[in-house]
């Protein structure tokens, strides 16, 4: 290994003795850059080198090289310009081997294979189409490396046979690519609009020197008439290409559904293209990519509320395209039924009727939405009725009751509806309990004992039935409501204990046993939330969440002056680290708590034991923030 570093390392001689002859690098700087090359070469005659040491070396010699050009400029400036000699092209010839090697080693990288291309490009050093070539030749089904060839054919080497034939390769080995129909169909019409715009200025040449020869018959009264005739002749040439461009389109688009046939998203982004170029017979081709979408694609929810959306694009709600777009969904809701058609419809209610920001009052609401808040409504009721409400459509229909201010009939139509098929849905349980609780809460001077005892039954037949991950909010909205009766707080807590025991507690978010050690500190005091806290990490998976608050509750009140809570974090920790032993976080947050309010021992003790124990050691960065 080291004979093959020396002897790169020699082949860079000339290349240097020139740098330094010229006087753009002194000795001291060249040493220098020897060193860097020697570390590189080493790294990259590893057994195993990564590719970031490919990177690496690539990034120095880059920008060596511009520091080259720049001290060049400077010298040649000041003295005679000569020509170009080794070390002018040696950093290049460099660069351009590293990335050889680099590609050799991971020829499946295609980002490693453009940021090479992209080199060769940006310097023009006449690699790019053999680079091209390899890359096709490894890579011939990801669609992104045909593109990335014929754009640079037609943008750069303004080659529109080599481009047009690469596409035509790509497409023949990547039929299924929706990106590569709709690049090719791109590229056809840009080399269209090219050719018209050509056309327009050379007839525009040739007009004004017509004009000028003929000034004297224009004078005499038939200037009008030749211009109205060229006038009509570069009107036909337009509309040739306009011709040209809708029969390129109805091509590719006849190509494109052969190979793709069940892509909805392929269909939009043509008629896309097709609504944005200036095409003879447009409005026919519109219609008839129009009528296929319908019978291809009349049974998919998304194709209505695509179809539906797209009646309403640049529009405004007082605009008749509103009207049509309602009419689409309605269409589609006799076509097709379905929960998800249903919940696209009112998404799209919504979208008309919620304020947009700056509009928060509900008359707003009422004044801007233009009576779609009782169609929205009237979905609602539809979905309910052929049995395609799910529960999360049960929500959002409760909720838009809410929304409007309807407290009352928002309860009721929960009431109904957990009464019903959606009797097993746990997150409108969950709705229905918070309701509720809002309603109590509003009564004036409170709820009375037999309100209290109705809630906490409706509450324990919620929360039981429910995953602690479904009911946060009712977990915090319940704590919260009994939190001044002691005989229904307590019975909260002891169905927490029952929940944390069947569904185990979080590693992080949300930590049922965290918010009922909160509650009851802030009630009942320190010495109360421990023998709590204690309850719950008996359970079989506390949680991380529940050991790291436990941790700095103890430690909050360590650091003002109660030394039994430093001894009780730490041994919160030992009991965290029993089951997290490969957490870096908790290592971290263990050496940091020593060093702020223990001693330099048993920082030093915790610091040894992270690196023995943690399999990734070099992860564990130290805290050195000692206080």
């Amino acid at each position: 290994m080291a004979d093959t570093v020396q002897y790169r390392l020699e082949r860079m001689v000339d290349e240097l003795d020139d740098l330094e002859r010229r006087g753009i690098f002194s000795r001291r700087e060249i040493a220098e850059i020897v060193k860097q090359r020697r570390k590189f070469e080493y790294r990259l005659k590893r057994p195993s080198p990564l590719k970031e040491d490919y990177l690496a070396y690539i990034d120095y010699e880059i920008h060596l090289d511009s520091l080259r050009r720049l001290r060049k400029r400077s010298v040649t400036h000041n003295a005679r310009r000569k020509k170009n000699s080794v070390s002018d092209y040696a950093g290049v010839t460099r660069i351009v081997e590293i990335y050889r090697l680099a590609t050799t080693r991971f020829k499946g990288d295609i980002g490693l294979w453009l940021r090479y291309l992209e080199f060769c490009r940006e310097r023009r050093n006449g690699r790019m189409k053999k680079v091209l070539a390899q890359l096709i030749r490894l890579h011939p089904t990801v669609p992104g490396v045909w593109i990335y060839a014929a754009a640079w054919q037609f943008d750069h080497n303004l080659n529109v046979s080599a481009a047009r034939a690469l596409m035509h390769n790509g497409l023949r080995m990547c039929p299924n690519s929706e990106e590569l129909w709709i690049e090719y169909l791109r590229m056809e019409l840009t080399y269209l609009n090219k050719l018209k715009a050509r056309k327009l200025v050379l007839e525009g040449d040739a007009g004004q020197a017509a004009e000028e020869e003929n000034n004297a018959a224009a004078n005499l009264g038939k200037e009008g008439g030749e211009e109205e005739f060229l006038s009509i002749e570069s009107d036909k040439r337009v509309d040739l290409f306009r011709e040209q461009g809708v029969s390129v389109l109805r091509t590719v688009y006849g190509g494109a559904i052969e190979a793709l046939p069940a892509s909805l998203e392929l269909r939009k982004q043509l008629l896309e293209i097709l609504e944005g170029t200036d095409l003879a017979h447009s409005e026919e081709l519109r219609e008839e990519i129009l009528r296929d979408m319908r019978r291809d694609f009349s049974n998919d929810p998304h194709y209505w509320d695509w179809l539906a959306r797209h009646e309403m694009a640049g529009s405004d709600l007082r605009s008749s395209q509103l009207h049509k777009a309602v009419q689409a969904y309605e269409e589609s809701l006799q076509v097709l039924p379905s929960p998800e058609m249903f919940s696209l419809y009112a998404e799209f209610l919504m979208d008309v009727i919620t304020p947009k920001s700056g509009e928060n009052e509900q008359s707003e609401l009422h004044d801007r939405s233009g009576g779609y808040i009782s169609q929205l409504l009237k979905v609602y009721e539809k979905a309910e009725e052929m049995g395609c409400l799910t529960s999360d459509l049960a929500c959002e229909y409760v909720s838009f009751y809410l929304q409007l201010g309807r407290l009352d009939e928002a309860k009721k139509l929960a009431q109904k509806l957990c009464s019903g098929e959606l009797s097993s849905a746990a997150n409108l349980w969950v709705l229905r309990a918070s309701l509720e609780i809002r309603c109590l809460t509003k009564n004036v001077p409170g709820p009375s004992n037999a309100d209290l005892f109705s809630m906490f039954e409706l509450l324990k037949s919620v929360l039981t039935r429910s995953a602690v991950s479904e009911a946060e909010g009712l977990w915090l909205m319940a704590l919260k409501f009994f939190a001044g009766e002691k005989q229904y707080f307590d019975k909260l807590v002891d169905m927490s204990f029952i929940s944390v025991a069947k569904d185990g507690g979080s590693d992080k978010g949300f930590s049922l046993p965290s918010a009922v050690v909160n509650f009851v500190l802030h009630k009942d005091g320190l010495q109360r939330a421990r023998e709590l806290y204690n309850r719950f990490l008996t359970l079989p998976r506390p949680g991380l969440a529940f050991f790291k608050h436990c941790i700095e509750l103890e430690s909050n009140f360590a650091s003002v002056a109660h030394k039994d809570c430093l001894i009780n974090a730490r041994k919160l920790y030992e009991s965290a680290l029993g089951t997290y032993e490969q957490d870096v976080s908790l290592w971290q947050d263990y050496h940091a708590m020593e060093i702020k309010l223990g001693t330099s021992e048993t920082a030093n003790d915790v610091y040894s034991r992270a690196r023995k124990t943690l399999k990734n050691s070099a992860a564990f960065v130290p805290s050195t923030n000692f206080s």
